[in-house]
């Protein structure tokens, strides 16, 4: 079967797998009762990383998927900035004593949309309620477009180690497109003044699949970021949600790229970073040999969270600010999505919390499995059940799909072993939905496979 073929039949709306069950099968079953519960149950020991979520930029990029909303007064933001103090309070005193911090991610929206001093506050307030680790990763989303000499400087006094920016592709009939005006040259100098602050790791954000993309172009665009020698690439297919993001038809719908010239573009992509030496992590991220992801990768250590790839192995992600995600031992637990919602809930002294979901002996089996096929590309089921203490039987409602994947070449399969093939990589989602059992009980939307 070729490409084009191979494209049609499994290009199907699939999640991204950063988590399972995934964000549309949460409910208000999970309240602020039982997440506070979750957390005073936490063990002593356990470590913990944070995400703190920021729903404020400059301007809305018409591509975003993000919480996020555009302000310029300066009430907003300082209002959002003390809420998060009070939230970060409220929790540590729910948990009741301080666990100790291996990660931090500030991410949006722009986290440096809030004042810089309040960037330093909220970061000290962390270290206050929480013991952190001597080696604690603190990583910020970037966009290189507003990183003014304040944030740089709060940055700075932070400790930020790990930076992520914002690039998309540098093609300006792109850009145009996508509302979001952005030149190499301020790229590459963003990224050197966070490299004299401290900051150890520098990833760029690629897209492909945007309006007026082409191979060749992408192809450009890739070269030029090289010159910036990040550390880290994370290549996205731009996902077209215009039911869920309405600032989407704004773009021209007519010059997005067809489902084959998505998939030229993904490996063009994948061609250049390869070539210049970058080691592909998972499906969709590429990291120098040297670095603590590709190390992670090479080792079978690799994670997956709602950042993506990551060396995170914490299994605690408390989620911070509108909108956020934590992930427990227990279950999911998301804010309230709405900045009112969410002030108001902190304010009145109540965890914030407007719904998740508990996991279950099959949720976690299920994870364990779907981690696995996102990750390393192979997963062994029988031996995964007897870690579970499950009958692999149970898993076989995936057969059909998976004899179907095998006879397409996409997976290697002996009713054990799953192992995904160079052919089926670039359709591992596909792969991974092949254990989702809540796929097809929900009307759930999701963005294309590749």
């Amino acid at each position: 079967m070729d490409v084009t073929t191979l494209i049609a039949k499994y290009d199907r709306r699939v999640p991204r797998y950063t988590s399972y069950p995934t964000a549309p099968h949460f409910s208000a079953d999970v309240d602020a009762a039982v997440y506070a519960g979750w957390l005073a149950d936490l063990p002593d020991t356990v470590p913990v990383s944070l995400y703190l979520h920021v729903p404020f930029c400059a301007q809305l990029c018409l591509f975003c998927g993000c919480h996020t909303t555009v302000v310029h007064r300066p009430e907003p933001l300082l209002a959002y900035a003390e809420t998060l103090q009070a939230e970060i309070d409220l929790i540590a005193t729910t948990i009741g004593r301080p666990l100790t911090v291996r990660h931090v991610h500030w991410g949006g929206g722009t986290p440096h949309s809030l004042p810089g001093a309040s960037m330093v506050a909220i970061q000290a307030r962390l270290r206050e309620r929480f013991a952190f680790a001597a080696d604690a990763e603190i990583a910020v989303e970037v966009d290189p477009r507003t990183l003014d000499d304040e944030a740089l400087d709060a940055m700075a006094a932070m400790g930020v180690t790990r930076a992520s920016l914002g690039v998309q592709d540098f093609d300006p009939k792109v850009q145009e497109a996508v509302g979001r005006l952005q030149s190499f040259e301020a790229t590459s100098d963003c990224a050197n003044r966070l490299r004299s602050i401290g900051a150890r790791s520098i990833n760029l954000d690629l897209v492909y699949g945007l309006p007026h993309q082409t191979e060749a172009g992408v192809r450009h665009t890739v070269a030029q970021a090289l010159e910036i020698g990040p550390d880290r690439a994370a290549v996205f297919g731009y996902a077209h949600v215009p039911w869920m993001k309405k600032q989407q038809t704004l773009m021209p719908e007519d010059a997005l790229p067809g489902p084959a010239e998505r998939f030229a573009q993904r490996q063009a992509v994948e061609d250049v970073l390869v070539g210049h030496g970058y080691a592909r992590i998972g499906l969709d991220h590429f990291a120098r040999p040297e670095d603590t992801l590709a190390k992670a990768a090479s080792d079978e250590r690799l994670k997956r969270n709602f950042q993506g790839y990551t060396t995170d192995d914490a299994s605690v992600l408390i989620g911070l600010g509108a909108s956020s995600i934590g992930s427990l031992p227990q279950g999911y637990a998301q804010n309230q999505s709405g900045v009112p919602a969410w002030r108001d809930a902190v304010r009145s002294g109540h965890v914030p919390i407007a719904r998740g979901i508990a996991l279950s002996a099959e949720d976690r089996l299920r994870r364990d499995v779907i981690e696995q096929v996102m990750c390393t590309f192979s997963v062994d089921l029988q031996a995964t059940a007897a870690q579970h203490g499950a009958d692999p039987a149970r898993l076989m409602d995936a057969a059909p799909a998976l004899q179907e994947l095998a006879r397409d070449a996409l997976i290697e399969w002996d009713g054990r072993h799953v192992s995904v093939t160079d052919r089926g990589r670039p359709f591992v989602r596909a792969v991974a939905a092949a254990f989702d059992t809540y796929l097809h009980a929900g009307a759930a939307r999701h963005s294309a496979a590749v």
